[in-house]
């Protein structure tokens, strides 16, 4: 059955001037990456993997997810239904999240080395007809998860790897091809990406075909046509990963090249030696290159003249280093719910593109409420969440979207994020919820209260930092306990701290901005 989810209504007029300019369509997924998949047929599609390497087209591609969405049709998956899977960055998940689209269904991508509370969450708030996982990973079992999350089991599961625990090989769903996508209405659902948020509990975004289809065309314009192909590492069961990897080379006709394992010193042999750039996304991406003892710059420095931050914070010492390289960079923002917001070309002046996180891209609106709140608005951005309670929190009658982040526009309308209202941390573009976090650490012996914050990190961004009232827990305690909550490891706070009292607003509540302030002071 089909979830029914209410989406948000959008403008009529606003909705005229999206089509208008192109930025929205009625094409839908499957046929955008049909079509990319069969002009670029030639393109080399590359997975450096110890354990699942692979080396193949685009049209192989094409042809293995059109056999798959043959058989998603075979075991009654069609428009409407949600397809889920949670796989390392393989070949596999291009062919499953592919076949999805082919089929006219619903993909659902979940992290990779997500634990059992997220899993069990996600696939309870919104069950999968069909779902795909993994045998084994370095220590994560994905079967493994998916049979302790707590969650009802999908009524089809399939398992990458030589141990299908009791479930059907993925080989076995591959059946009698699907000659064409799958028709769709473009309005309707065609991705739900989880992200942490505000609260302990992941949020399911909902974007249409034409949400999402905007969005792959609104970054594949702005990338430069003459960059290199680049090796993808991050997750493409995150919203980075996934644009980066399976949606915006697909549109450009690009090579893809991914890496299961981000090993800074093999991304660099393989950059030397393919002519490949790397080092676009999360900071910690173009630092973990910088930093290696490998990193030569006469070889690797022309591969990587134009590089794209974005997911997490930029500290203006990146920025400098990367600036007395010579590689030119340029800071973008966004969520999963809006994902491309704002952002700059590497034609501006380096004060705007690497100092500011942008003005607002094609087709995209922004203003700043009275706090600073920043709202924003466009065809790129999502049309509500799976719980309909969220989208009314989140979007008001004008069709603005509020972030929870608090920033200052300067008088050539360019934004840069000062703090935020939402209470989570970015650590090396993946979201981690603050609440979800306390809720373990509030239950340990000696813990009269607690709060978690970002602090900042050269490598990764932001981190969490944990202050506690009463007797603080050791780190190794702590992670014991994140640990038996199943908190996947990226979670875990990185420092813990002890306070006497915290700084509070006048109705009693933790005012962690002024602890995030503080963190940020001690590292200038």
């Amino acid at each position: 059955m089909s979830p029914d989810w209410p989406l948000r209504t959008v403008d009529p007029a606003l909705e005229r001037r999206w089509f208008e300019h192109g930025w929205w369509t009625d094409e839908t997924l499957g046929e955008l990456l049909d079509r990319g998949l069969t002009e670029a047929g030639g393109a080399a599609f590359t997975v450096r993997s110890a354990q699942r390497p692979a080396g193949t087209t685009f049209a192989e591609v094409r042809n293995r997810a059109a056999e798959l969405a043959g058989g998603l049709r075979a075991r009654g998956v069609g428009a409407g239904d949600v397809v889920g899977f949670q796989l390392p960055n393989w070949v596999e998940a291009a062919e499953v999240f592919y076949a999805t689209a082919l089929v006219g269904a619903v993909v659902m991508p979940i992290v990779h080395f997500y634990g059992t509370k997220e899993v069990g969450y996600i696939l309870t708030r919104t069950p999968p007809k069909a779902f795909v996982t993994f045998d084994a990973f370095g220590s994560l079992r994905g079967t493994d998860t998916l049979l302790t999350c707590g969650a009802p089991l999908p009524e089809a599961v399939a398992v990458v790897g030589d141990d299908p625990a009791g479930f059907e090989p993925l080989d076995a769903w591959y059946d009698e091809p699907l000659a064409a996508p799958a028709p769709a209405d473009p309005a309707c659902p065609a991705l739900v990406a989880y992200t942490s948020g505000t609260t302990a509990d992941p949020k399911g975004v909902i974007h249409t075909h034409r949400t999402i289809g905007c969005e792959v065309r609104q970054l594949a314009a702005l990338q430069p046509a003459a960059a290199p192909p680049a090796i993808v590492g991050a997750p493409v069961g995150h919203a980075i990963g996934m644009l980066a990897a399976l949606l915006i080379p697909v549109v450009q006709g690009k090579p893809i090249h991914l890496v299961d394992v981000w090993d800074p010193g093999a991304v660099l042999r393989q950059m030397a030696t393919e002519r490949l750039t790397a080092g676009t996304g999360a900071t910690v991406f173009l630092t973990s290159l910088l930093d290696h003892p490998d990193f030569d710059p006469d070889v690797h420095l022309p591969l990587m003249r134009h590089i794209g931050l974005g997911g997490a914070p930029v500290p203006a010492a990146v920025a400098e280093r990367a600036r007395a390289l010579g590689i030119s960079i340029v800071r973008m923002y966004g969520s999963t719910e809006h994902p491309s917001t704002t952002g700059s070309t590497h034609d501006e002046p380096f004060d705007k593109r690497a100092g500011t996180d942008g003005r607002p891209l094609a087709g995209c609106e922004l203003r700043l409420d009275a706090d600073g709140e920043i709202l924003s608005r466009g065809p790129d951005c999502c049309m509500g969440y799976t719980d309909p309670a969220l989208t009314e929190a989140a979007f008001d009658d004008g069709g603005w979207y509020h972030t929870g982040d608090i920033g200052v526009l300067d008088a050539d309308g360019y934004l840069t994020i000062t703090d935020r209202k939402k209470d989570v941390i970015i650590r090396g573009g993946e979201n981690i919820s603050a609440a979800e976090i306390e809720e373990v650490l509030i239950r340990m012996d000696g813990v009269l209260e607690c709060a978690v914050v970002a602090a900042p990190d050269e490598r990764l961004g932001e981190h969490a930092c944990a202050f506690v009232r009463g007797t603080a827990p050791s780190l190794d305690d702590v992670r014991a306990a994140m640990a038996a909550a199943g908190l996947a490891k990226q979670k875990w706070p990185e420092e813990i701290r002890t306070l006497d009292a915290f700084p509070r607003t006048a109705s009693g509540k933790i005012q962690k901005f002024v602890l995030r302030a503080q963190l940020r002071e001690e590292r200038r």
